[in-house]
């Protein structure tokens, strides 16, 4: 049986704990990945294309880029369009702290798909209540 696809909204991920620097962080992005993985999801990050720019690691981005690991949107485009395109072609959940307050009215399934997130030590904690309560739909 496939894996069930989780997009996941790689800048905001990026974000949430960032460097002494205040630059979000590519290990982040790898500590999401990992944890969904272990969880039997496959990760499908998205990244805006001015993420590259900001982050804290170039090269490792840039390499996760090239061996498509992770998605980078055309330039000056929104990438959050694209995390929930590709959500909804997929039946998948998002995986971000974004709210997309200006996506709801179109998209309501989408806060019962969303499911927070924090990075602690490293490590990324998922909120278990929304992936056990989208377990049980599928």
């Amino acid at each position: 049986m496939p894996k069930r696809i989780a997009v996941v909204d790689g800048a905001n991920i990026a974000y949430i704990e960032q460097s002494q620097q205040g630059d979000p962080k590519v290990a982040n992005i790898r500590a999401v990945r990992a944890a969904l993985e272990e969880k039997g999801y496959q990760p499908l990050v998205i990244v805006d294309a001015s993420l590259v720019y900001e982050i804290d690691d170039r090269p490792q981005l840039e390499q996760l880029i090239d061996e498509q690991v992770v998605r980078q949107v055309p330039a000056n485009t929104n990438a959050d369009y694209f995390v929930i395109q590709m959500a909804a072609e997929y039946n998948a959940l998002i995986i971000s702290n974004d709210l997309y307050d200006s996506y709801q009215k179109a998209h309501p399934w989408i806060e019962k798909r969303r499911v927070p997130v924090m990075i602690i030590r490293g490590h990324a904690e998922l909120y278990e209540p929304k992936l056990e309560e989208n377990r049980e739909q599928d």
